[in-house]
Order: structure tokens, then C-alpha cells, then sequence
């Protein structure tokens, strides 16, 4: 007989023996009273745990076990093997980014319309006085000069900005360039409705402001990536300058109908390329939000030129 049949066992006589090697060699076997062993029953040496933790050569920590499980919910995840985001987790990296992102270029747009909108009250009163005030239209009439002046500010502070980053960045330099140029170009603008009457200038401010209006919208709301159209656009105004020289030495009403009325669908397509590229988000390109006095610039020159358009559209309508 072998020696574990002569080793009295808990499970009875009918029991079969475990296979080799259940049992630590050298360990005591259970009692017959069905107990375990209490004290010196397993070798503590094989990995398991002693009192009070876990073994200091195994890697694991000594005192206090693991971390409780909230423990790691609040650490930063980025990418992939983050927490599960279908839990309410404290901390959800992707989505705060995002948010972030979305309140800076918030920001960002209610800083460039809040620009824009000083800028057309300043335009507004210079055509206002134009328009209606007598003396300010002859004093304009009969200084030609101050056309001339104006243009070359209007162009070199546009220049300046432009292409300048340093100028149009620190403040208050950007500002101050901005509000030169919109001095110079409300000026210019002045200028041209002086030689309109009163009412075409009325109804041409009604149909920019609600074109405009119409235009910024559909831009924030489309589905459409306008961003894209940068070449086409720039194309289409080269095009569009030289129909404007061409039309200096065959001057005509059919021909300012047709240049006035391709000016404004240019600079109206060209309103909601800038509004797209001011609004990023899901278009493909986008201005930087430090861009905020360029992003208000483009806009601005946008408008004016779809005003200008239209008001000479109306002109050559009104001719006999």
C-alpha cells in the first residue's frame, strides 16, 4: 500500500486520490476532522502572501495592497487604453480639448464682429454726411487732392496689414493701422456716393445689409466647404480687374451692368469663403484665432465691395 492510502484523508474512504503534485511537497495534509491546517499548513515561499501585504521581491507593493479603484478615474487619459468613456468619468481629455477649442474660437468670432461692427458704424457716418449734409458733399467735389491721399493710405496701411504678421498681431499698433485704413477707405467711400442721389444710396444699404446678412448665415449654416475656392476666387478677380481696365476705354452701360453685377457675386462668394475660414471647425481650411484684425479686414473689404457693386449696378439701372 502506498502512503497516501495509509494517510487517513477528510473525504471519506470512498474518495479518490487528487492527481501528483496537488499538495505542496512536504506540507501536512488536512486533518481528519475536515479542518485546514491554521498555522504552517502552506509554504510561504511559492509566491503567496504573508501577513501584511505581499512579498517585497515580487514587485508588488508591501503596505496598503493596490490603490482604491476611484483612484485612477481623475488621471489624464490621452488616446487609446484611457477609461471608458461610456462612464461618468471626471475626466474626459478629448472632450475638454474640444471644448476648449470651441470657446477660444467663440471668442474669437464675437472679437472680429464686434470689430467689424465699429468699423461699418465709422463707414456709415462718413456716407451719411456724404449723402445728406451739402456742404460736405461740395467741400468733397471740389477737393479732388484728398481722393488721392486716401487711396494711398487705403493701400499701404492694407499692405501693411497684410502682409505684415508682426504689425497686424501686436497691439496697439494692429489697431491703430485698422482704424487708419477704415478712416481712408470710409473716406473713398464717401467720395462715391457723393455722386449718387440720396435714395440710390438708401436702397443700396438695404440690399447689402440684408445680402450680407442672408450670406453670413448660409455660410455658418452649410453643409458646403467654400475654403476650397481660394485659387477659383483669386482667379476670378484678376479676371475681373482687367474687365474693369478694359471697361475704362469702352465705357458703357451694358458694360457696367455686366462688371458690376460679376463684382458683386465675386465679393459675395468671397463673404462666405472669409466667414468659413473666420468659423473653422469642420472646413478643411481656417484662420488662426490670433488672426482676429485680419479676419475683420477681409470682412470689411468684402462688404464695402459688395456695397460699391450694387450701388453701381443701381446707377446704371437709373441712367437714362
Amino acid at each position: 500500500m502506498s502512503t497516501w492510502q495509509q494517510t487517513q484523508t477528510p473525504y471519506g474512504s470512498g474518495a479518490a486520490p487528487p492527481p501528483p503534485g496537488f499538495y505542496p511537497q512536504g506540507a501536512p495534509y488536512p486533518k481528519a476532522d475536515g479542518g485546514y491546517p491554521t498555522a504552517g499548513g502552506y509554504p510561504t515561499a511559492g509566491g503567496y502572501p504573508t501577513a501584511g501585504g505581499y512579498p517585497a521581491g515580487g514587485g508588488y507593493p508591501s503596505g496598503g495592497g493596490y490603490p482604491p479603484p476611484y483612484a485612477q478615474q481623475n488621471m489624464p487619459y490621452y488616446g487609446a487604453g484611457g477609461p471608458d468613456h461610456s462612464q461618468n468619468n471626471s475626466f474626459n481629455a478629448p472632450e475638454n480639448f474640444g471644448f476648449s477649442d470651441k470657446t477660444i474660437r467663440k471668442n474669437f468670432i464675437c472679437k472680429v464682429y464686434s470689430i467689424l461692427m465699429c468699423q461699418l458704424l465709422v463707414t456709415l457716418m462718413f456716407v451719411a454726411m456724404a449723402t445728406f449734409h451739402v456742404a460736405t458733399k461740395n467741400y468733397i467735389k471740389s477737393h479732388p487732392g484728398l481722393s488721392i491721399i486716401a487711396i494711398i493710405i487705403t493701400f499701404g496701411t492694407l499692405i501693411a496689414l497684410a502682409c505684415c504678421e508682426d504689425l497686424r498681431r501686436k497691439s496697439p499698433t494692429n489697431f491703430i493701422l485698422l482704424f487708419i485704413f477704415t478712416l481712408a477707405e470710409s473716406f473713398l467711400l464717401a467720395v462715391s456716393v457723393s455722386r449718387y442721389y440720396p435714395e440710390q444710396v438708401m436702397l443700396a444699404l438695404g440690399l447689402t445689409t440684408l445680402i450680407c446678412f442672408a450670406l453670413t448665415i448660409f455660410a455658418f449654416q452649410t453643409k458646403i466647404d467654400f475654403t476650397v475656392m481660394g485659387g477659383f476666387l483669386t482667379v476670378a478677380v484678376i479676371v475681373l480687374l482687367v474687365a474693369s481696365i478694359v471697361a475704362i476705354f469702352f465705357p458703357g452701360k451694358l458694360m457696367t451692368l455686366i462688371i458690376a453685377s460679376a463684382g458683386a457675386i465675386i465679393f459675395s462668394l468671397y463673404l462666405i469663403y472669409d466667414t468659413q475660414m473666420m468659423v473653422g471647425g469642420d472646413h478643411k481650411y481656417s484662420i488662426s484665432p490670433e488672426e482676429y484684425i485680419f479676419a475683420a479686414l477681409t470682412i470689411y473689404v468684402d462688404i464695402i465691395n459688395i456695397f460699391m457693386y450694387i450701388l453701381a449696378i443701381i446707377g446704371a439701372s437709373g441712367d437714362d
